[in-house]
């Protein structure tokens, strides 16, 4: 089946604010990961899960849940593809047990 529209396709909606972290996105995508001091540090500083997600109890009760605010961090994506680099690094290439790095 063919779809075919009476009218040219609409253009994207046009981004009124330029995005000023895309330098650095772009320098933190373009890391290459092959040293292995480098991969293990990345490793163990870049958290697996998100270090802020609480649930805040008082006497064995939860009170209220805090929700994970790494998706705030408007790096976080990028930060995550860096440790998985990291990891398939040390993994894939160097055949090393990652497991200790792992949450």
């Amino acid at each position: 089946m063919t779809l075919t529209h009476s009218h040219p396709p609409l253009p994207g909606k046009p981004n009124r604010f330029p995005d000023l972290l895309a330098p650095l996105r772009h320098s933190i995508d373009s890391i290459q990961v092959k040293d292995v001091r480098f991969a293990r540090f990345l490793a163990r500083v870049i958290p697996c899960c998100c270090p802020f997600e609480r649930d805040v109890t008082l006497f064995g009760r939860t009170l209220f849940h805090i929700p994970p605010l790494c998706k705030l961090n408007p790096l976080y994506d990028e930060t995550v593809a860096l440790r998985f680099r990291a990891l398939s690094y040390l993994a894939d290439e160097r055949g090393e047990d990652i497991s200790r790095y792992i949450c």
